[in-house]
């Protein structure tokens, strides 16, 4: 398939601007947020992670028995489960539930003081070096037929084996924009996960991590993270993100419920100033690349909005499948309704704009 359309799920409801509400963990919720996401055409939905939230893994499998094609993106930061461990519950939850379903995401932290929460008090420079030797025993231990042993910076292993390989592909994802985590994703990742740029940003990005690639004899994958805001008309959607906007400050000013409880410190991450600063150019580029959430944040996250009607928006996505981005992850504000929406355009769109592109693949510089 020459496109993967990710969403992203939660144990509980709730976005920035819609406020949270209902219990930490709510099963059936969540059964119900994966299931319209199978139903609405998604390959995959991110379990993502912090120092304070419901474990991954355990929330993964939830959404894997509660569906029946839909895989995970299970986000995990290295340092806290060894790697031989953490390779055994991935295929484990692969033979249990079919066959390339499970996929991880590294994540080497922006936020010193969300790290801390569960003890780690490495400098950002140590994590990325800790991420690539973590990575590095974990694909080993996914696919080696014979015990190995390993002495590196951050870990031991004498005899390291699985038992348990997975059945298919178990897609390793990586994300960050410093020049550390260049390197590392550069020669590690199968696929590098960018934040919603505007088109020349991302054009570099990837220009530079391709090269990086190239360097160690790889080639390497690109996932795009937006948030589509869509209506009928193009005014009604400007007037929902609007709306969208004013609900946001207004939680900021009341600080209500869920995850503004626990902040996760100060985000020190080179992408999350990158957005930080293209916020304060100007809240539009490229047209309908909006910056109106990402300028009431730290930069980080998944705050920069695509705006317009379906087929406006899956053309916006359609000019970085041009680029060479492959997988595009995209959540909602109204996470659950999003979901169901754009399953009745917005991916069938998507999914005919790069099918018609795999046909006629003419236009210059477009991606692998």
């Amino acid at each position: 398939m020459s496109i993967q359309i990710l969403g992203m799920v939660s144990t509980a409801y709730g976005s920035e601007s819609a406020g949270w509400r209902g219990p930490v963990v709510d099963p059936g919720y969540l059964a119900d947020f994966a299931r319209a996401h199978e139903e609405s055409g998604f390959d995959r939905a991110l379990i993502a992670h912090s120092a304070s939230s419901p474990e991954g893994f355990a929330a993964a499998a939830h959404v894997l028995y509660s569906t029946e094609r839909l895989g995970v993106l299970i986000a995990q930061r290295p340092g806290f489960i060894q790697p031989t461990l953490t390779a055994r519950k991935l295929a484990t939850l692969d033979n249990l539930t079919g066959a390339g379903r499970v996929a991880i995401h590294h994540i080497t932290g922006g936020s010193d003081t969300d790290q801390r929460r569960d003890g780690d008090f490495a400098d950002k420079r140590a994590r990325y070096r800790r991420t690539a030797e973590f990575i590095d025993v974990l694909r080993r231990t996914l696919t080696s037929d014979e015990p190995f042993d390993h002495e590196g910076e951050f870990y031991r292993f004498e005899g390291a084996f699985s038992s348990v390989k997975p059945q298919g592909e178990v897609p390793i994802f990586f994300g960050g924009q410093s020049d550390d985590a260049i390197r590392v994703g550069g020669q590690w990742a199968d696929v590098y996960a960018l934040w919603g740029e505007p088109l020349a940003q991302t054009r570099d990005r990837i220009d530079v991590i391709r090269a990086e690639a190239a360097r160690h004899g790889r080639e390497i994958g690109f996932s795009l993270s937006v948030r589509p805001i869509v209506a009928e008309t193009e005014d009604a959607a400007w007037e929902k993100a609007d709306g969208i906007r004013r609900a946001f400050e207004d939680n900021l000013a009341h600080k209500g419920g869920g995850t503004w409880r626990i902040g996760r410190g100060e985000n020190t991450a080179v992408g999350a100033k990158r957005l930080k600063d293209e916020a304060a150019e100007k809240l539009v580029h490229d047209e309908r690349l909006w910056f109106g959430v990402t300028q009431l944040t730290d930069g980080g996250g998944n705050s920069t909005a695509l705006v317009g009607t379906p087929q406006q928006v899956a053309d916006a996505l359609l000019k970085y499948y041009d680029l060479g981005v492959r997988t595009f992850l995209i959540r909602g504000f109204d996470p659950l309704a999003d979901v169901r929406d754009w399953g009745r355009e917005l991916v069938p769109l998507l999914r005919a704009g790069a099918a018609a592109r795999e046909e006629t693949p003419v236009a210059a510089g477009r991606g692998r």
